[in-house]
């Protein structure tokens, strides 16, 4: 490989794992507190579709993220009523808001498939962006992509060094102790559960505004299901979420170089490669279920039911 290639390469990675980082987050956020959320590919594709309409018709894109995060707040909210205030089963009810998500989106965005926008356009950076190799790759991009940097480092900061963090720390190992001791846990739980639909929104407004400038039914391509396999993978640690999410973008992007080499393979068979690498981490993982369980917040998708 030339050094432009590689440079490529790695810019198209930290664009790539941009949604994931968002997704991620915010689900690791709301497992932090007890509440598991299979719903982020819903979310994801209800954010998508939000925000590339509210574009078309405000023609900001600001006004589109923010649309984007609102839209899947509105589906957290609905998870959150169910699943904490009405103590539904988590997994049951966060399967049943993928299905809805996947299926309001596609009604709601049916006039506007196949209509292209400019998209959020990267920033230039004086100097910095200048810069040989590392210039492209860590200043020329969108927003978006340095929003997701700054959310990672103050959630990185929020369970390490916060109060806050302790607190739904607290209320994802032992929900009873906590009430007992004064922290709102159905508060906490409902927070950390907006933030995460917030989060998810955001990566469905970069796909829609900034990866793909477009809207497309089920563009999500499975995201919301490797963000939460990347929580798992993490050990429910940002930093380890970050990386993780840079491995998928970078198996991604690897598949559409070797379709540009002289590898036979059927390109379907190479698209799959970032998933199969999922798959076999996830596998890895699994080995060593003490570990894991050990890692894992104790009260994930158990419902608090308050005696008061």
């Amino acid at each position: 490989m030339d050094i432009d290639l590689i440079t490529n390469v790695l810019y198209a990675t930290l664009r790539t794992g941009t949604p994931l980082i968002m997704i991620a987050l915010g689900e690791m956020v709301c497992e932090k507190s007890g509440v598991l959320n299979l719903g982020q590919e819903g979310m994801l594709l209800v954010g998508a579709v939000v925000g590339f309409i509210a574009v078309n018709i405000t023609g900001s894109y600001s006004l589109g993220v923010v649309f984007a995060m609102l839209g899947g707040c509105a589906m957290a909210m609905l998870f959150g009523w169910m699943s904490i205030t009405l103590a539904t089963n988590q997994i049951a009810t966060g399967l049943a808001l993928t299905i809805f998500g996947g299926g309001l989106s596609a009604f709601i965005g049916a006039s506007y498939v196949g209509i292209g926008l400019e998209g959020i356009q990267p920033i230039y950076i004086p100097w910095l962006s200048d810069l040989p190799m590392i210039g492209k790759i860590l200043f020329q991009h969108d927003p978006l992509v340095y929003l997701s940097f700054v959310l990672f480092l103050i959630i990185y900061w929020v369970f390490r060094s916060s109060r806050l963090g302790l607190n739904i720390r607290a209320v994802g190992e032992n929900p009873e102790a906590a009430n007992a001791i004064g922290i709102p846990v159905q508060a906490i739980r409902y927070g950390a559960v907006l933030f995460g639909g917030a989060m998810t929104g955001m990566a469905g407004a970069y796909l829609s505004l900034v990866y793909t400038p477009m809207w497309t039914e089920g563009m999500s391509a499975g995201r919301g299901w490797i963000a939460l396999a990347l929580v798992v993978f993490a050990s429910w640690k940002a930093e380890r979420i970050l990386l993780g999410a840079w491995l998928f973008g970078f198996a991604s992007i690897l598949h559409l170089v070797l379709q540009g080499t002289r590898f036979e393979i059927h390109p379907n068979i190479m698209a799959t490669m970032p998933y199969v690498a999922t798959i076999l981490v996830l596998v890895w993982l699994s080995s060593d279920a003490i570990k894991t369980r050990m890692s894992a917040p104790r009260s994930i998708g158990q419902p608090f039911r308050p005696l008061n």
